[in-house]
């Protein structure tokens, strides 16, 4: 058996587009209520004017496959007057300059990729490819997903959109807004064929007024600032800071009783509201008595701020970081126009305390905003000079985003070093979108400075720096020197897409947490008691000491990627932006050391040298193993392989095994003892099933990273040493059709097509379980990627594609569906309906169908027979005549 460890990173290369007008694509529907007749693709052209497609290629990517499944070279065709171009379907109106046929365009998970090259190279059953790509859309709907390979080949650190039908009534589409400054997204919305998308920004929570709109400075008009109303929010204060001094110039109580159509207008006197000079307005919980005149600047966090730049007058970093975190200012033309500046929120980003969401448009006081298109091009993917994505992507799975490093306190007074580092996993970048930082303080067990992260990225390396203004490399993200405390604190980590973590969970927030650190000084670990019992349960405050290493040190991550691990921390030299220089263990004992447990032989062995040029170390009585087990010693076919730091300490005690040094365990036998001795570690059980290779040895493979306790983690394969594992793919998929009924321990039952999501878990491991029982050849919950989910009253409903290693497992999964019922516990679940959808509505949809089917039935019948019988009995037209004479007569 051979033992693979792997760390691995991915680069991609990104270069952003602006400036000069380009062609986007502006609108897609793909999915229309009932019959597909009027889908549609628009192009827009960012100059508005007329201009020619030559060169041009549309090409439209099937999800199942990553294949092309339509081609359109473009060239002869032009955009209409005002930059539009359309595909569509031949019963759309207005009329596309390309016609469909009805139900052409997928519903996802699909892609629609433009290019510029030669056509030439573009062909139907291509394979996906960024060669050439101008811009691209990745997306899917909610019953479908499976659209990761396309979006990591398209839009590198953008997931797929996620079209939701449900936004709205009738029909929608995928429409392109730009977020903030020259950075665009995309929205449901109603579709605009062949004009201006309907960009409105989002509804504000009822909990966080946003500033709407602002007019500064010229004439002899007051300032003026509009804002949304939040009835939650409590009271609140609009004050307005010097950029110069960074002191409040003025503050006003926020009126609510003013609010008209949900906004609230409030007017600055004009000599406070200059557009020749910088300054802020902030919106704070409280009353305009905290903020007194000529206060300095304070460090509450607001609900919402804009931070402008004069023409030449730069504001101070400190108002900029403090109050727009990672932000830049507004910056204010070089001319003064007559009657100032009119700035309206138009930018459709989520979040607030951005400039960038704002553009100069017409004020309209408690009516929407009056929003000019944009003219400037998104932030485009591009791979130019022919180079091509990898061909494969390392399985990360269910990663996510942690705590790197963190240096908290820097040598000196002025504490301008300190910094936060992030990582993510996969070693590539990826968007922050809903990703918050929160740093509390131990003396209230409060956040003391909530950031949030959207609209950023991390580097191509997968790393996001945040730190102090003066720190070098210079952060993502600037802070004010001397905002980290020192300890007892914490740093939290939240995937929070709705807003502040803080803001809907009383307490400390536990929600959405993704990973932590708690810190202390020395002598004040027992001050830190709650936030530890919180956010890092069992587990003892790590301490920055200064005495370790000369001059600045750091708390760097060295061994593991455990979120909430404090054990996988050391203090070790500062390294922002670049790989941690991690301690070495103590030295170990020379060869092999060999012990008896209760379970048998335990082979300890010190890992010695690196890993290679693809983050991968073989240990084995293989060729090119990195390192090889003592003659006579090898890996047994019924055991476990523990991986930890500093292990010859670690397995010598006879509680080693649960030891926090442990970094990984793959437990692959039934062994109860040894189960037991392993059952507070990280460990994950997983049989080897032979059946899964048809000749040859048997390999457990890792499929995900980095929560190795996920029962999708490890599946078996044939061995792979030094080469990528081979993992269940698409290309060896077959149908799978079955129900479950509702488990013991479910003392809820779920509402209708819904699973909650620790449910389905359950329930995705007991159908790969039920599977597996019948088939013996390795079939895991990582095999179910592409079936589908649905649950009614309890009962789970899967069907769609189980992935298979090769065709021999896809044959013995296809025998093993065969011979097996369609129910495992009943006859419970509908036929689901075409396409991808399930839930009850399908279901009574049929039902009631059927009903007026056979009422119809009824009636036809009924009128046949009545028919039928009138002509064998012909009618007495003399009784007839009698009968209207008779009415004639009552009459009188």
């Amino acid at each position: 058996m051979v033992v693979s460890l792997a760390c691995v990173a991915c680069l991609c290369l990104v270069v952003v587009v602006r400036g000069d007008p380009c062609l986007i694509i502006s609108e897609i529907n793909a999915d229309n209520p009932r019959l597909d007749t009027t889908e549609f693709v628009e192009l827009y052209h960012t100059s508005g004017q007329r201009s020619s497609l030559d060169g041009y290629t549309l090409v439209f990517f099937n999800g199942n496959g990553n294949i092309a499944y339509k081609v359109l070279d473009l060239k002869g065709h032009s955009t209409d007057d005002r930059g539009f171009f359309l595909v569509g379907s031949v019963d759309m109106l207005p009329k596309p300059a390309i016609l469909l046929p009805p139900n052409t365009v997928q519903n996802g998970p699909d892609a629609i990729v433009l290019y510029h090259t030669s056509a030439s190279r573009y062909n139907d059953k291509m394979n996906v490819t960024a060669f050439g790509m101008v811009d691209a859309v990745v997306y899917m709907t909610r019953r479908t997903g499976g659209a990761e390979f396309l979006a990591e080949t398209l839009t590198p650190g953008e997931p797929a959109f996620v079209e939701d039908e449900s936004t709205l009534e009738g029909d929608e589409s995928i429409e392109r807004c730009l977020l903030s400054e020259d950075r665009w997204g995309f929205q449901v919305s109603s579709p605009s064929p062949g004009q201006r998308n309907n960009c409105t920004p989002p509804a504000a929570p009822a909990t966080i007024p946003v500033i709407t709109e602002l007019k500064l400075g010229g004439g002899q008009v007051d300032g003026f600032v509009e804002l949304t109303e939040a009835p939650a929010a409590g009271p609140l204060a609009l004050v307005v800071l010097d950029g110069r001094t960074d002191r409040v110039s003025v503050s006003v109580d926020v009126n609510l009783k003013t609010s008209r159509n949900g906004l609230i207008s409030v007017n600055i006197e004009k000599s406070f509201m200059k557009g020749d000079d910088s300054g802020a307005v902030a919106i704070y919980s409280g009353r305009a008595v905290d903020f007194p005149l000529g206060s300095p600047l304070s460090q509450i966090q607001p609900l919402d701020a804009f931070v402008f730049a004069g023409p030449g007058n730069k504001p101070s970093a400190n108002l900029t970081e403090t109050l727009i975190p990672g932000r830049e200012p507004y910056q204010l033309s070089n001319s003064l126009r007559e009657g100032g500046y009119y700035l309206s929120r138009c930018g459709v980003a989520t979040w607030a305390r951005d400039p960038g969401v704002f553009w100069e448009a017409p004020l309209t006081p408690a009516l929407p905003n009056q929003c000019p298109w944009p003219k400037i091009c998104p932030h485009s993917m591009v791979t130019p000079g022919g180079t091509d994505s990898p061909s494969h992507l390392p399985p990360w799975g269910n990663s996510d985003f942690l705590i790197n490093e963190l240096n908290t306190d820097t040598p000196g007074a002025a504490e301008d070093g300190e910094y936060i580092e992030l990582w993510h996993p996969s070693g590539r970048r990826v968007s922050l979108q809903g990703i918050w930082i929160l740093l509390f303080s131990a003396h209230n067990n409060k956040p003391y400075r909530e950031i949030s992260l959207s609209g950023h990225y991390t580097t191509s390396r997968g790393y996001f720096l945040l730190g102090s203004d003066r720190l070098v490399p210079a952060p993502s993200l600037r802070l004010p020197p001397n905002t980290i405390q020192n300890g007892p604190d914490a740093v939290a980590l939240y995937r929070s897409p709705y807003g502040p973590p803080s803001a809907s969970q009383r307490g400390i927030p536990t929600k959405g947490l993704m990973d932590a650190v708690v810190y202390r000084q020395r002598g004040s670990d027992k001050e830190a008691q709650d936030l530890s019992k919180a956010l890092t349960p069992g587990q003892l405050p790590l301490l920055e000491d200064p005495e370790v290493l000369p001059g600045d040190e750091a708390l760097s991550r060295c061994r593991g990627l455990y979120p909430y691990d404090l054990s996988a921390f050391s203090v070790a030299p500062p390294t922002p932006l670049r790989e941690n220089i991690c301690p070495r263990p103590p030295p170990a004992p020379e060869g092999v050391v060999i012990s008896e447990e209760h379970s048998g032989t335990v082979i300890a062995m010190p890992l010695t040298g690196s890993v290679d040029d693809d983050g991968l170390y073989v240990v084995g009585n293989v060729t090119g193993a990195d390192q090889t087990f003592l003659e006579g010693s090898s890996v047994p076919a019924r055991g476990a392989v523990v991986l930890c730091y500093d292990l010859f300490s670690v397995c010598r005690a006879g509680t080693a095994l649960t030891n926090s040094s442990l970094r990984d365990v793959l437990v692959f036998s039934e062994n109860q003892q040894l189960l037991s001795s392993l059952s507070s570690s990280r460990g994950r059980q997983v049989i080897p099933a032979a059946r899964s290779v048809e000749d040859g040895p048997v390999s457990l493979s890792r499929c995900s990273c980095c929560e190795v306790r996920s029962p999708s983690s490890w599946t078996t394969s044939s061995p792979t040493p030094h080469s990528t594992n081979l993992c269940p793919s698409s290309a060896f998929s077959s149908h799978i059709d079955l129900c479950l009924g509702p488990l013991p321990s479910d003392a809820q039952p779920q509402p209708p097509g819904e699973c909650s999501g620790l449910i389905q878990g359950k329930r995705v491991a007991e159908v790969a379980e039920y599977l597996e029982q019948r088939c013996h050849c390795g079939i895991s919950a990582l095999y179910l990627q592409g079936a589908n989910f649905s649950c009614v009253s309890g009962w789970l409903r899967v069907w769609g594609n189980i992935q298979a290693l090769s065709d021999h497992q896809k044959a013995l999964i296809i025998q093993t569906s065969h011979t097996s019922p369609s129910s495992a516990q009943g006859d419970f679940c509908s036929a689901p309906t075409t396409g991808r959808y399930s839930g009850t509505a399908s279901a009574l949809g049929l039902q009631i169908g059927l009903i007026v089917a056979v009422l119809l039935l009824l009636g036809l019948g009924a009128a046949l027979f009545t028919y039928f019988y009138r002509r064998r009995r012909p009618m007495d037209y003399y009784t007839m005549e009698l009968s209207e004479h008779a009415e004639g007569l009552s009459d009188l």
